[in-house]
């Protein structure tokens, strides 16, 4: 696992591939790194996995915390009622991230309970081609039911908050401000098991990639995404149908606190603009390019058994196609 670099000297524990310039128009742009310390956060999905070791890592910097979740885990309500560091609190506001009104709220709680207003937020809250919102298992088509509500919490939660996120920091002439986006490397490479998650994450990645040259550049407002692999979080293990697809004596688990540290990076390093994709597996980091990209490889990235989700899948096809 690679240690966290320096803010300046950070790239040199990435792969950049060749020609990745040509996938980060904002390349000149260099601003200052930010001092987390004394800054508020926003993470939505913070009651577990990723978003909460995120949660984790900022606060033993100093950096204020609203968690906005349906729930906290164990772990998570440890946390939140634990002893921070000096001037430093963590709340958690029950949030639906489908819903706008309570997503406006996470602002109000930051400026209403800790007196300020963010400067980082993650719209981190996601989950897995779940059986309620599934493309092959879930709401039949042409039904009012049918809306593939996953997308409400994978794409459409993430860019209401960005939008909200603009407001907030324009409104406080912030000097600095980020938005981390959590994609993942289903926003590189098809799975045909769970095509309306690859289709949200694609959708993140351009998201972040049409929005992050020009807001850096004109509001120094960056706005990147971390890409994980393969994580051992609670959308894999809550799910045992997609545990199928793993091979434990073939594939590798990465942590949440490799990813945490990636994100970490996407708000410190000088040279990751705006736009950034940056993919994380298990002890690896490397930059996503727009164009010519190799797609992800090695540790932490492969489920060695997906063929047997796709031949489950088509057999259920079949009974559909034959009445059976």
């Amino acid at each position: 696992m690679f240690a966290l670099a320096r803010p300046r000297l950070a790239l040199s524990a990435l792969r950049r591939p060749a020609g990745a310039a040509r996938g980060f128009a904002a390349s000149a742009i260099r601003r200052e790194a930010m001092d987390i310390s004394g800054k508020t956060a926003i993470i939505t999905g913070g009651g577990s996995g990723i978003n909460l070791s995120f949660a984790k890592l900022l606060a033993s910097k100093q950096c204020n915390v609203v968690i906005g979740d349906l729930a906290l885990t164990p772990e998570a309500e440890a946390f939140v009622g634990s002893e921070q560091p000096p001037n430093t609190r963590v709340l958690f506001q029950r949030t639906d991230v489908t819903s706008w009104p309570d997503l406006a709220a996470l602002f109000t709680v930051a400026r209403e309970r800790l007196n300020t207003t963010a400067d980082i937020v993650v719209p981190g809250a996601g989950v897995y081609e779940p059986a309620w919102s599934s493309f092959f298992h879930g709401d039949e088509a042409g039904t009012p039911e049918s809306r593939y509500r996953s997308l409400d919490i994978n794409l459409t939660h993430p860019i209401a908050l960005t939008r909200m996120a603009f407001s907030e920091f324009l409104a406080a002439r912030k000097r600095q401000a980020a938005v981390i986006h959590v994609s993942s490397v289903a926003g590189q490479c098809p799975r045909f098991t769970t095509p309306i998650y690859v289709a949200a994450k694609h959708g993140i990645n351009g998201f972040v990639r049409s929005l992050g040259p020009q807001m850096e550049e004109n509001f120094n407002i960056r706005v990147s995404a971390v890409a994980p692999g393969v994580i051992k979080t609670r959308l894999w293990m809550d799910h045992p149908d997609k545990l199928q697809m793993i091979d434990e004596t073939q594939d590798e688990w990465a942590t949440p606190e490799e990813v945490a540290e990636g994100m970490l990076m996407l708000l410190e390093c000088t040279d990751l603009p705006g736009g950034t994709i940056l993919e994380v597996g298990k002890g690896q980091r490397r930059l996503v390019t727009h164009i010519n990209d190799r797609g992800p490889s090695g540790a932490g990235h492969t489920v060695s058994n997906g063929q047997v989700l796709d031949d489950e899948t088509i057999k259920l096809l079949k009974r559909e196609r034959d009445g059976t």
